[in-house]
């Protein structure tokens, strides 16, 4: 082969190479250029979304959650700021070392740790959640010097809610506490603007006050708008929307007269609810025992949580709003009405009381204390005649006694402004065949329609049924829907919302029929069994005491044998409205296991009318007594209310109490030209309050016993 040849063959395979590095080449630049292409002109809306996100973030800011006050102003929930050290579980890799290392820089207790457990077995894991709360300066700062060591953790500055009073009116408030997964799966339902408004949000109401009105309380969320480092560092603002604050509630509670009820409750078990006849607004709500919502704020602890709801008096129930009661001789006045209404009984019909009543080859009878004779309408309310009306309800029949007490509230929900309210047991024939399931249940005897007539059998109602029945009759037939709220406050615009109690229609009672029963209650203050309890009061009024029995006794069982357990004694309740003329208060309560209403329940109502209707409240020495129930009248010196300080609050100094009780004074003298006719008709603090709750019933059947 020839030198010449041998430098072809050369030159050939060098231009192949040569050819297929530069194709080579070229394939690679234009896969670079497609990939330019694609993503500077294809994706180009889309990535550069991403990089805005990169160097922008938008964080949602959480407005101030609206205040609750009572109807003079004072604060019953309000807010403060605090530090929190979080936690996002996302961005941890071992979450029980990182939370022992804390710990040796900020005390984590043990508490601590099952608290922020139990939120993580709640909430999604890149959430960001506390290990620890309310930390002092001290600690955030030391935290800040190690804060390299922790990735994943940071501090941060909530709100939260704070109850200044504590335990007092806790069941009309409510709390807040931290939103759940099933309530975070029911806001999918919501509109998208309604959903917008909480994100950032991690609390909301979940009983009373808090969550009926959680719409107005929460306000609305702003937005920060913020250009970010690389490294996820704020460097400016880009945009800002304030969050607007939630509206502030005024109820219609005087909290002091609130106070002063719980307080007389003591330790025992109870219900009062005290309301305006002229509009409805609620005076007072209070459910003994009750609790301290504070605790359920930053997220209950296992143990006292454990504490309030293995406890056997239950102080998480709601007693005025969810507890039902057979009303005993309390229901006598409404019976009454229903008979007057109907025409089956006159007010001069004498009926022969020989303290037994025979019916089916049964006897009903009547209490030791009762004394018989000829009795009409108005001695058989003013003594409490049980075989009056066992001969009334046997005359009426169930049906019919459903058909004249329902309108007035009994066996259906009042439609007050809180959740959850129960609609208690108002018997009929149509009523039993629906509430029991096996035929033989479903059956209406005649027999069980006698105990009806002195509040027993079937019958159950809560203290706020019965008091706004007694509201209703006081006024002559004037119906209101109770509120709790009287009026909403924009903090913005600086305007007040009143919301006015919901008038109904009035019921066709007349008035000559309706002043007997009126009378008759007006009696038992005077020469019946409150006659000790109201014995010189500066003011008229009417009412009805009543014993109900708490279970049911078994044939030939006597009260006495059961008495030895105290859960098991006769419930003690009263009925009232003051003045007579013109009725500006109705309350109904009862004091569980408390034997006769004269005794225990009937004190606390003359209290409660002597600092609404007065401005008294009771002396040291009266108060312990009414706590035992072994007061009638009041004893020693009555004090000034503005000279009582709040639970936690200090004693007001002597010139503010001064001005304070000039104040009062006024406005009780111009309370006393207030009309009580009209719905929007307000109460003058502090002259007008009162207090209310409610509590489960136990199921018995009927029995004699009702005084």
């Amino acid at each position: 082969m020839t030198p010449l040849k041998n430098v072809e063959q050369e030159l050939s395979r060098f231009r192949l190479r040569l050819v297929a590095a530069a194709g080579f080449v070229l394939f690679c630049f234009g896969l670079l250029v497609a990939r330019l292409v694609f993503l500077q002109v294809i994706q180009h809306d889309s990535l550069l979304d991403r990089a805005e996100s990169n160097r922008t973030s938008v964080v949602p800011i959480v407005p101030n959650r609206g205040l609750i006050v009572d109807r003079n102003g004072v604060v019953l929930a309000s807010n403060y700021s605090a530090y929190t050290l979080e936690i996002t579980p996302s961005k941890v890799t071992d979450l029980d070392a990182t939370i022992d290392e804390l710990s040796q820089v900020i005390e984590v207790q043990a508490r601590d740790r099952r608290r922020f457990k139990r939120l993580m077995e709640e909430s999604k894991n890149f959430e960001s959640l506390p290990i620890r709360t309310k930390l002092s300066d001290a600690e955030v700062a030391r935290f800040t010097a190690q804060r390299f060591r922790f990735p994943g953790v940071d501090i941060k500055a909530r709100l939260f809610r704070n109850y200044p009073l504590g335990e007092v009116g806790s069941h009309l408030l409510g709390y807040i506490g931290r939103i759940n997964q099933a309530e975070k799966k029911a806001m999918d339902d919501w509109e998208e603007e309604d959903i917008a408004n909480y994100r950032g949000t991690e609390y909301i109401g979940k009983l009373g006050i808090e969550q009926s009105y959680e719409r107005e309380l929460h306000g609305i969320t702003g937005f920060e708008q913020m250009e970010t480092s690389a490294a996820g560092r704020a460097v400016r603002r880009l945009a800002y929307r304030p969050p607007t604050p939630g509206n502030t509630l005024r109820l219609s509670i005087d909290i002091r007269l609130q106070a002063l009820v719980e307080e007389l409750y003591k330790d025992r078990r109870g219900a009062l609810v005290a309301i305006d006849p002229r509009n409805g607004e609620v005076l007072a709500f209070v459910s003994k025992p009750n609790f301290d919502p504070n605790l359920f704020v930053d997220g209950i602890d296992t143990e006292s949580w454990r504490d309030l709801n293995e406890n056997p008096d239950k102080p998480m129930l709601n007693r005025a709003l969810r507890g039902t009661y057979p009303p005993g001789s309390t229901f006598k006045p409404l019976m009454a009405m229903a008979a007057l209404n109907t025409g089956k009984r006159s007010p001069s019909t004498i009926i022969q009381d020989n303290l037994t009543f025979s019916f089916g080859g049964r006897t009903f009878g009547s209490p030791e204390t009762d004394r018989p004779g000829p009795k009409d309408m108005r001695l058989a309310i003013v003594t409490s005649s049980n075989v009056y009306f066992y001969s009334l309800a046997n005359e009426m029949g169930v049906d019919l006694i459903h058909e004249q007490l329902e309108p007035f509230g009994l066996g259906r929900r009042t439609e007050i402004d809180l959740q959850g309210e129960v609609t208690g047991d108002l018997p009929s024939t149509a009523w039993k065949r629906k509430k029991f399931k096996r035929p033989e249940q479903q059956k209406w005897y005649a027999g069980e329609t006698i105990s009806l007539g002195i509040g027993q059998g079937y019958n159950n109602f809560t203290m706020l049924q019965m008091a706004s029945a007694y509201a209703t009759l006081s006024t002559g037939g004037q119906r209101f829907r109770p509120r709790l709220v009287s009026e909403i406050e924009d903090v913005v615009k600086h305007e007040r919302r009143r919301v006015a109690s919901d008038a109904m229609e009035p019921l066709p009672l007349k008035r000559e029929q309706v002043d007997v029963v009126l009378n008759a209650m007006n009696g038992v203050t005077q020469e019946g069994t409150s006659r000790q309890v109201f014995a010189g009061a500066p003011y008229q009024s009417g009412g009805k005491t009543g014993t109900a029995q708490a279970v049911g006794l078994r044939a030939g069982e006597k009260y006495k044998d059961v008495k030895a357990d105290e859960r098991k004694r006769d419930h003690s309740l009263y009925v009232a409205f003051a003045p007579v003329d013109q009725p500006r208060i109705a309350l109904a309560l009862i004091v569980e296991n408390a034997g006769w209403g004269s005794t225990s329940a009937a004190p606390i109502a003359r209290r409660v009318f002597d600092y609404v209707l007065s401005g008294q409240y009771p002396s040291e020495e009266d108060m312990a007594l009414t706590q035992a129930g072994k007061t009638t009248a009041p004893v020693g010196a009555a004090r000034n209310p503005l000279d009582v300080p709040l639970p936690g609050m200090p004693v007001p100094a002597a010139s503010s109490v001064s001005a304070a009780s000039a104040a009062s004074a006024a406005a009780s003298a111009a309370s006393a030209s207030t009309s009580a006719s009209t719905s929007t008709a307000q109460i003058p603090p502090p002259a007008l309050k009162a207090s209310a709750a409610a509590r489960l019933p136990l199921p018995r059947p009927s029995s004699g016993a009702s005084h």
